[in-house]
């Protein structure tokens, strides 16, 4: 029994680690995808050498972040296949569907347009040449598309019957997969979260850039209007991580209710109706006894959760997780397995959420300052050296907000794999041992070090040469007895 519950630990920190950090990379690749398409739609339209060279520097980091994200993808596939096989063997005819046509169509536009837009500057016109990375950018869309379809059947199993011959799951309706309303949920939240990470990371290293140059230095136009574009893709994407984020919780209340009462701190069930306010309270802050499972401290904001919850000023009924709890054992038993009961990391999603929902608000502000204080004719941005450094910081925060909003997504599922289908401890591989599962985190962990240092060098180092570098590399190179010679033929 200890045995086991070192593996299933050890597996599950694995699959926490390999994707956390592939994740730091698929929405800055698919983001800064779309911000690169932009600038380079403005260049169309303008005609102005600045926007190509802002498309060409920032396009820079965009190939490599695509490249990690790549390597971190395949790392993450091995894990599965080492760790969970019986997942694997169980939903394989489900779950490997989505994931083939990802592999053999989206990655593969994707991968082969990202390819001739690197490499055809100079063989087409611009108004062919931007299609080019409009293409890779909404090929990045459709592959998370159908990685995402694979995981909305693990929160809301959907088109399958069970083969008990076989004692596995088999797909019976592919549209049903496809038409999952998790699915369609998560894909426009998850859309709306690349277009602010890549905003912000474009904006912050702008900002850090900036601190370096001198007001008059000749970079410093095209790094405040990479500002403005950036700043201004991020808060579209807010706008839409509010909305999308919102219809998100509210359908969670049907969907996992369990998620959605630990996400708001509702412990003890709340129905409005029994209140003297007619309304539920929202939990701004709660602390969750992890034995007893109820709150020891709470402070609550009237009438919040049924605006939040309901739409509504007052109404509603939030079943806690206590009362949750009782209905799950009977629907699915006491004990099953690895299961002691069927709650969910309370204080983890708690907080989780709250850092996802509060930085998405801290990062709206920021933005709204900055394109205020970048305005034209207006030199705020470059004297307020402090705010420079503010949104230098906030290169690194949407890294926390997405990590956060991942922990909620999949934690809140716990201790299901596939939710009310397989559990945790029956999805991993047999054969496994806790060493081999040390010795493979302790590699994978060494090896995303390695590649997050060299993404941070190499990004760093573009931007310290500046997107300028290669044509002054090109003048520095020049024969300088070419002007002589021109001067004598001219004679």
């Amino acid at each position: 029994m200890n045995a086991l519950v070192g593996i299933v630990d050890l597996a599950r920190f694995q699959f926490a680690m390999t994707t956390i950090f592939h994740f730091f990379f698929v929405p800055m690749s698919i983001g800064l995808g779309i911000v690169v398409a932009v600038m380079e739609t403005l260049y169309v339209i303008k005609k102005d050498e600045i926007y190509k060279k802002m498309t060409q520097f920032w396009g820079k980091i965009f190939l490599l972040s695509f490249a990690v994200g790549v390597v971190t993808g395949l790392i993450q596939e091995f894990q599965f296949g080492m760790n969970w096989s019986e997942y694997s063997r169980y939903v394989g005819d489900i779950f490997g569907a989505p994931l083939a046509v990802e592999a053999l169509v989206a990655f593969f536009a994707e991968s082969t347009f990202i390819g001739l837009w690197s490499f055809t500057w100079d063989r087409f016109k611009p108004a062919v040449h931007v299609i080019f990375i409009w293409i890779t950018a909404i090929a990045s869309m459709i592959s998370s598309l159908w990685i995402l379809a694979a995981n909305s059947f693990m929160q809301n199993p959907v088109g399958y019957a069970i083969d008990n011959e076989k004692g596995r799951a088999v797909l019976t309706n592919f549209g049903d997969l496809l038409l999952n309303k998790q699915l369609w949920i998560e894909f426009p939240h998850v859309v709306v979260g690349t277009l602010v990470t890549a905003g912000f990371i474009v904006a912050g290293m702008s900002a850090f850039k900036l601190l370096k140059l001198k007001q008059d230095d000749p970079e410093v136009p095209l790094f405040r209007k990479s500002i403005n574009i950036a700043l201004v893709v991020g808060l579209v994407g807010l706008g839409g991580a509010f909305i999308t984020g919102d219809q998100h919780a509210f359908e969670l209340q049907s969907m996992q209710p369990m998620k959605y009462a630990a996400m708001e701190g509702v412990d003890e069930t709340i129905d409005s109706s029994k209140r003297a306010d007619k309304a539920q309270p929202w939990a701004a802050i709660a602390v969750t006894n992890p034995k007893t499972h109820k709150s020891i401290a709470k402070i609550e904001v009237p009438y919040a959760l049924s605006i939040l919850g309901n739409h509504s000023l007052t109404g509603g009924t939030t079943k806690g997780t206590i009362e949750l709890n009782k209905e799950f054992e009977a629907k699915y038993g006491k004990t099953k397995g690895d299961i002691k009961d069927y709650y969910v990391p309370e204080n983890t999603l708690f907080y989780s959420f709250r850092v996802m929902a509060m930085g998405a608000g801290l990062l709206a502000l920021v933005a709204l300052v900055a394109l205020w204080f970048n305005r034209k004719k207006s030199q705020l941005i470059l004297t307020q050296r402090w705010f420079l450094w503010v949104m230098g910081v906030m290169t690194f925060f949407p890294f926390v907000v997405n990590t956060a909003g991942w922990l909620v997504t999949e934690l809140g599922r716990y201790p299901w794999v596939v939710y009310g289908l397989m559990t945790i401890g029956d999805a991993v591989s047999p054969n496994v041992s806790v060493a081999s599962l040390l010795f493979s985190n302790i590699v994978y962990f060494l090896t995303f070090s390695t590649l997050g240092g060299v993404m941070i060098w190499l990004s760093r180092r573009v931007l310290h040469q500046g997107p300028y570098h290669e044509q002054e590399a090109t003048q520095t190179d020049r024969d300088p007895y070419d002007d002589l010679a021109g001067k004598e033929a001219q004679v």
